[in-house]
């Protein structure tokens, strides 16, 4: 379903260089073949069990680096009980006192502490995640629609487990319905409300796996053009605007993170305190 979400979102592009009947060989393939195949995920290792298709695909495999990343090495360079902690531990330790003063303490306030786990997990995986694209021969498991979704849907059950846990059941489906609407306007503005809530996952979804699967979509499309012209004299240009992109991506895949994060305490903050 990911697959051909976003082969659909490719289409637009990889139409309009059909049009022109150009083709690059690059191992047999054309042009539109070689951006797709090192843009979408692909399988590693088929598995199916009992009908279901539990394939070991690329971004899975990420997945399970960044995993593993965050569970060995982060304990590991954490573990210093220095009253003046250095390099690692004093980087991770900036940038966690950074995330409670930016975003968990303004967002959250006394219920932070309880919610930081969460947010600090949801960060360090999605940095993880975007960065490993940037490694020879990785792929960003951020640019698969699937696996940002289920990030959200994360921050979204959580939103909702907050708000029952808050506030019970019966606070929690009043807390859809402003008080004082005429009786016929409630079943309305329920909906309405219910669908601004999804949409707004949806969105956070889309935006995480928008920007980062749009950057890898312009290296490999500049990186095209060099087998689409064939002319060894236009590929610096290609390859100095991949170099720029590469560069930029980095910044993008720290700022997606840090929206990532802020949007999902924005999110659960709007569920503790409705008022505000």
């Amino acid at each position: 379903m990911a697959g051909s979400f976003q082969r659909d979102l490719l289409t637009s592009f990889l139409d309009r260089v059909q049009e022109h009947g150009e083709h690059a060989e690059q191992g047999g393939e054309n042009i539109s073949e070689f951006i797709m195949h090192h843009v979408q995920d692909h399988v590693i290792y088929p598995i199916h069990l009992f009908g279901v298709d539990l394939s070991i695909t690329k971004h899975v495999l990420m997945i399970w680096i960044a995993a593993a990343i965050l569970a060995i090495l982060l304990p590991l360079i954490i573990r210093s009980r220095a009253l003046a902690p250095k390099g690692p531990v004093n980087f991770i330790e900036w940038i966690i006192v950074f995330l409670k003063d930016a975003i968990i303490d303004p967002y959250l306030g006394e219920d932070g502490y309880k919610y930081a786990p969460y947010l600090l997990t949801a960060f360090f995986f999605v940095i993880t995640l975007n960065l490993l694209g940037l490694v020879p021969m990785g792929a960003t498991a951020t640019g698969n629609i699937s696996v940002t979704a289920a990030m959200a849907l994360l921050t979204l059950f959580l939103v909702q487990f907050s708000s029952i846990r808050k506030f019970g059941f019966r606070g929690y489906i009043k807390s859809f319905v402003p008080p004082g609407l005429p009786g016929f306007v409630v079943p309305i503005i329920f909906i309405v409300e219910i669908m601004g809530m999804i949409t707004k996952h949806f969105a956070l979804a889309m935006r995480l796996f928008a920007n980062m699967f749009a950057g890898h979509l312009v290296i490999f499309t500049l990186l095209g053009l060099i087998f689409l012209f064939k002319n060894i004299l236009i590929s610096p240009f290609p390859i100095f605007g991949i170099l720029f992109v590469s560069l930029l991506e980095i910044l993008i895949a720290l700022i997606q993170a840090y929206i990532f994060t802020i949007l999902s305490a924005v999110f659960i903050g709007a569920a503790l305190h409705p008022q505000h």
